[in-house]
């Protein structure tokens, strides 16, 4: 007995290792399985890239979320919250000029938001454009007229003159109207898409906000006399418009005094070469605004020196930095810097201001909130609270540094 006991003890034990190792095999390969799988789906939906006026996107999104990559590197095009809330503001104004209430402000936000993720994209299905993605074929206009922010909002808010296509205010009694209906109505899309366009709603508030867009404006009885006359078209539709056709308050380079600052997408010189990348230099910049110390009054080309890895810049003063740059890696009065790239102000003093650009329209600077500290501001602040002329922008390039 004690030896069949034994036997059986012994082969219960190797069946449950068996067991044991199957179980093991099994669930390497369900592992392994989820991953192939995560990183089929991670390749998979990459956003579109496509070239326009505003930038890019894909539909439905929100540009935090967006990873627009190619071969690794960024492939630009402006991608920012600026540019949302400045398309934002031009939806709002067509509006508010026509008459209409902050609701219809709200319902343009939505549809732009899920067409466009309210970036005015030149390319979409067939041959949809814009920010509420019109189609030229199908009435609402030439390319180059629906490539305008101010046209294509016009048309969304007041259809054509003689109805078709139609626009929101074309639709009875729509201001009682649920958006699934008037989105219906207006853009006429799948009706399996009609709910993506209401759970635009949070983030159209959120970006209504920070463009201080009243949403609870009242409507007039007396539209303007203008609203529904989007104006001739302008420029040529056989090329990308400029942002100056685009936005005709803005000048070439990416707008005005005080007006948004865009993220560009020009590479730095083989010859700038620093301690830290643009990325690390960045994250030192952050961590620096939210955990450093009074260290910096009137240290603005130290800090962007020492971001950047160096002990010291070489030079004495921010506005000689960019007067001694190449004249190939000076880019005056250009407001499409790319992150990790240095701005420079007159300040009507000796020294001039320096800060670095840390994209989506923010720097890292000295002394703007608090003085001696290092904060985290829209790039438009030293412009607007201390008077500042804008000189343009340079790559990190520290022929002195050391």
């Amino acid at each position: 007995m004690e030896a069949r006991d034994a036997l059986r003890a012994t082969a219960a034990v190797a069946g449950r290792a068996a067991t044991l190792k199957a179980c093991g095999i099994l669930a390497v390969l369900f592992v392994v399985g989820l991953l192939v799988l995560g990183l089929i789906g991670a390749t998979a939906v990459k956003p579109a890239a496509a070239d326009a006026c505003g930038g890019r996107g894909t539909p439905g999104t929100d540009l935090e979320d967006l990873e627009d990559l190619e071969d690794g590197k960024p492939s630009g095009g402006g991608l920012s919250r600026e540019e949302q809330k400045a398309n934002a503001k031009i939806i709002d104004q067509v509006a508010e000029g026509g008459g209409l209430s902050g609701r219809a402000t709200l319902i343009g936000l939505m549809v732009a938001l899920q067409e466009s993720s309210l970036l005015n994209l030149d390319h979409g299905h067939a041959d949809s454009i814009g920010l509420f993605q019109q189609r030229p074929s199908q009435g609402w206009g030439t390319r180059e007229q629906i490539m305008r922010p101010k046209y294509a909002a016009s048309m969304f808010f007041f259809g054509d003159d003689d109805g078709d296509p139609r626009g929101l205010t074309d639709v009875p009694q729509w201001e009682s109207k649920d958006v699934r209906t008037l989105v219906r109505e207006v853009q006429r899309p799948d009706a399996s898409t009609l709910d993506l366009y209401v759970v635009q709603e949070s983030l159209a508030r959120q970006i209504a906000v920070q463009a201080g867009i009243d949403l609870d404006r009242k409507g007039t009885a007396a539209p303007a006399e203008s609203a529904g006359n989007p104006g001739p078209p302008v420029g040529n539709a056989d090329r990308p418009q400029s942002r100056e056709e685009c936005y005709p308050d803005t000048d070439a380079k990416g707008g005005k005094p005080g007006n948004p600052f865009y993220d560009g997408t020009a590479a730095w010189p083989a010859s700038v070469k620093n301690p830290r990348s643009a990325e690390d230099a960045i994250r030192w910049a952050r961590r620096e605004a939210e955990t450093g110390g009074k260290d910096w009054y009137r240290k603005c080309l130290a800090f962007v020196a020492i971001a950047y890895g160096w002990n010291f810049s070489g030079v004495h003063y921010a506005v000689d930095h960019y007067k001694t740059m190449p004249a190939s890696m000076k880019h005056d009065k250009d407001r499409n810097p790319p992150p990790g790239a240095l701005m420079y102000w007159e300040t009507g003093g000796r020294a001039g201001h320096v800060s670095i650009y840390l994209g989506d329209g923010k720097i890292a600077s000295n002394d703007i909130s608090r003085a001696g500290y290092i904060d985290v501001v829209d790039a438009t602040d030293i412009e607007t609270q201390w008077g500042s002329t804008y000189l343009g922008w340079a790559p990190p390039y520290f022929p002195h540094g050391g």
